[in-house]
């Protein structure tokens, strides 16, 4: 198909079987032609001026116009003999320093070669693209933000991971990534399905969607209530399939009949016809029986399949409550535009004690909150809330230094560890606890300052 990207549009197909990594250049037509490596002369001494101060951006220094170069375009001239010719009619360009011709060179190529670099989908790369294209998709998750949930979740091969995020699937591709496609994955979805947008750019096999499971938000109250219940769908696929057949052999029989009458009908008028008006109209009963029983096997067939989609569907929300109820998850990743307070507590149920749990959120407020609720019920230890500070670098020969512009924050995080919950203690007791975690020396100099 065709791919738009950065203005530019081609085709993929001349790019199948050649390995990541590998440099395309794009022909006319759109088609894509590995990319010869060419070595540059690097003997030549460059001319260049010691500062910038005398250059002026009046507009006037390219002596080639618009049309000039649409011109050297329309000949077939390549991208890198134009950058070529941009330099010999640039007035100024002998007269600017070494790392300012670098970069308008760098900055021309960019403009008018037509070169693609194929590379293998990855986190880091997913999400970094993600968070300078489309933030909102992804609710403002910073790339370094999702490499502290993935190292603060312990995610590694082997575990039992519930993952609930609105983040177009990327934090989920994230955690099958980091885990190899062993373990089992419990994704919590709102609505009608999971989004895994993200996750199908990661390409993987059909192995890593083997143990990923998905489970509605809606039913997660009733699972903890034991009222889970999958009524509303059908029980086996073949009971309404068999209904159907039946009530459609019925409807042939009819059919049939109906036809023999229709056939009587015609013969006895048949009498006052002339040998081809019957011929024609014999023909055009046949194919409106043709095709009424073509649509009949087509309506059949689409309800036998959707029969059976609803039946597997419903196989795997058993298989998923029956992983939930084990209530033995090692671990929680929570990333969602929702409040985090109720989804926290609810999900926590289903993590085994001494499990690191992490939440997400794009602002503080609602995870100060999360953080008291989880004091005031117990069971989890080691809660910290934070934040990561994230600043670029540009680490070129002689030029290293920060770059001007710097994100302004990437979320929070809430993190912890479960633990048992004794449910045995009163809040007088959980009260009178909290008082004493204050140190008695504290206490005793509070007291003599008030006397």
């Amino acid at each position: 198909r065709k791919i738009i990207f950065e203005k530019q549009w081609f085709y993929l197909d001349n790019a199948i079987g050649h390995t990541y990594g590998t440099t395309f250049e794009v022909t006319s037509g759109g088609n894509l032609q590995p990319k010869q490596e060419v070595e540059e002369s690097t003997t030549e001494t460059k001319e260049a001026g010691t500062d910038n101060r005398n250059i002026v951006d009046d507009g006037k220094s390219q002596k080639l116009t618009h049309d000039d170069i649409k011109a050297l375009k329309d000949k077939g001239i390549k991208g890198q003999e134009i950058v070529q010719q941009l330099i010999e009619n640039s007035t100024t360009f002998r007269d600017k320093t070494e790392f300012a011709q670098d970069k308008y060179i760098k900055k021309k190529k960019k403009k008018y070669e037509a070169v693609i670099t194929i590379v293998k989908p990855s986190t880091r790369i997913l999400s970094t693209m993600y968070y300078a294209r489309e933030p909102g998709k992804i609710n403002h998750l910073r790339y370094d933000t999702l490499a502290q949930m993935l190292t603060l979740g312990n995610i590694r091969a082997g575990n039992k991971m519930i993952v609930m995020e609105t983040c177009a699937g990327l934090v989920l591709g994230a955690v099958m990534e980091r885990m190899g496609g062993y373990g089992s994955i419990i994704q919590m979805y709102p609505g009608g399905g999971p989004v895994r947008a993200a996750t199908s750019c990661f390409g993987f096999p059909k192995l890593f969607f083997d143990n990923l499971h998905e489970f509605p938000l809606s039913k997660v109250d009733s699972l903890l209530s034991g009222s889970f219940s999958t009524e509303t769908l059908p029980s086996e696929p073949e009971d309404n399939v068999l209904a159907e057949e039946e009530s459609n052999g019925l409807t042939d029989e009819k059919q049939i009949s109906l036809q023999e009458t229709e056939e009587e009908s015609t013969t006895e008028t048949a009498m006052e016809i002339n040998q081809t008006e019957e011929q024609d109209t014999m023909d055009i009963n046949a194919e409106d029986v043709e095709f009424k029983e073509n649509k009949e096997k087509e309506n059949k067939d689409n309800v036998r399949e959707k029969q059976r989609k609803q039946w597997e569907r419903r196989k795997k929300l058993i298989e998923t409550a029956a992983l939930l109820a084990e209530k033995n998850a090692d671990g929680l990743i929570v990333a969602s535009k929702f409040h985090p307070t109720p989804l926290l507590l609810s999900l926590l149920e289903f993590v085994a004690p001494s499990r690191p749990f992490v939440v997400y959120c794009q602002y503080k407020e609602p995870l100060l909150e999360c953080y008291t609720k989880l004091r005031e019920r117990g069971g989890v230890i080691n809660l910290k809330l934070s934040e990561t500070w994230l600043r670029n670098y540009q680490v070129l020969p002689d030029r290293s230094h920060p770059k001007l512009t710097m994100s302004g924050g990437g979320g929070y995080l809430l993190s912890g560890i479960t633990v048992v919950l004794d449910k045995g203690k009163s809040d007088s007791s959980h009260l009178e606890a909290l008082k004493m975690e204050e140190p008695s020396s504290k206490r005793c100099k509070v007291q003599d300052l008030h006397c």
